[in-house]
């Protein structure tokens, strides 16, 4: 369990580019046009974690597998695309059925590679790409508003609940504002997800800069983390011409390549690492002789919705679950020594999942 994160932007801002980056393919077409992307392009990348490797040289496991991202390449939005223009309904659709956004934005001037807009303006981009999806989703919500009305008048329980959250989100968009800032419970969530609201997705700008601008950046780029930080979002820079060059190179080839332009990780690494914090994920591991493995929960999520990614009958005959923080079974190298030292725990379907934790399943089949 990771995350469906959907790479978008007007055409041209070098999203494809990122895409084969990230998944190391030549799986989605980097051209200077637009809709070169015909159909979205799914692709997977592992989560790179140290402690991986820690964990694996404490247990002598024989394999590592790591946790697992899905990125989908959508082709460029347009002006418009809310009505259609472009290939706005198809790419529309698909951003519907993302976890996040990762808002890709031209933060680099380049005479050989066209702006679709005519001139290089990451805030404008920003906000052409925002007003087509809330166009979109005022649209949606409109068609929908009188029958949940009719039905709440008839006292149907959901469609009054529904309307709760409907009619917040309405006022929002029409005053240009996206759905994310409806103010809402907890116990509303699920509800509101259900929505299938663009604008209520997290967003992550991604600051396309030049091969010069990618460890400091640039004035293109600060202007993008100053809108990020005004609306609670995330943003990183990133070069994808880099990214592409990189994703080619060996391991130690790479490290070589990254320290000759004062990089110390690759452009991924900070991407996934602003995806967690966006979605607000946190990463368990189970290690014994055969795998070191790392999985992904929502951070709240309780022990026995953590045994469930691993496997649902974990989950239905949950008994217990054997813990140990990750610092620890370093520390006192492996189970026995964390037993021995009593940091190994024993915790029940309370227990909320911490980032790090080596846990181990007791159930009843």
């Amino acid at each position: 369990m990771g995350f469906k994160c959907g790479i978008v932007g007007l055409p041209n801002v070098g999203k494809s580019t990122l895409f084969n980056a990230l998944t190391e393919t030549a799986a989605a077409q980097a051209a200077n046009y637009p809709f070169c992307t015909i159909e979205p392009n799914v692709g997977e990348v592992a989560v790179p974690d140290p402690r991986l490797d820690k964990l694996c040289a404490v247990a002598s496991s024989l394999q590592i597998i790591p946790t697992r991202l899905t990125f989908v390449d959508i082709a460029g939005l347009v002006r418009g695309a809310s009505k259609g223009e472009g290939l706005g309904n198809q790419f529309l659709a698909t951003i519907r059925e993302v976890d996040a956004i990762a808002h890709v934005v031209r933060c680099f001037e380049d005479g050989d590679v066209t702006h679709v807009e005519g001139k290089v303006d990451p805030i404008a981009d920003i906000d052409t790409i925002e007003t087509e999806l809330m166009l979109a989703d005022l649209d949606s919500l409109e068609r929908r508003a009188d029958a949940l009305e009719k039905k709440a008048k008839g006292n149907d329980k959901e469609a009054k609940e529904t309307l709760e959250l409907v009619k917040p989100a309405l006022e929002l968009l029409r005053e240009g504002k996206p759905a994310r800032m409806v103010e809402r419970k907890p116990e509303q969530e699920k509800l509101f997800r259900g929505l299938g609201l663009m604008t209520a997705k997290p967003v992550l700008y991604v600051c396309n800069v030049e091969e010069g601008a990618a460890a400091t950046g640039n004035e293109f780029a600060k202007r993008v983390e100053a809108r990020a930080k005004e609306e609670g979002a995330v943003a990183v820079v990133i070069s994808a011409k880099i990214e592409s060059e990189i994703a080619v190179l060996s391991r130690a080839e790479r490290e070589e390549y990254l320290s000759a332009i004062d990089l110390k990780e690759p452009g991924l690494d900070r991407l996934i690492r602003a995806g967690y914090q966006l979605l607000d994920l946190v990463t368990f591991f189970t290690v014994g002789p055969k795998e070191t493995r790392a999985w992904t929960v929502t951070r709240g999520s309780r022990a026995p919705q953590a045994a469930g990614v691993i496997h649902t009958d974990f989950e239905r005959g949950f008994i217990r679950a054997e813990t140990i923080a990750y610092d620890d079974y370093i520390t006192y190298d492996g189970e026995a020594g964390a037993r021995d030292a009593g940091r190994f725990r024993l915790e029940g379907k309370d227990y909320v999942v911490a980032d790090g934790d080596v846990m181990h399943f007791r159930f009843n089949t």
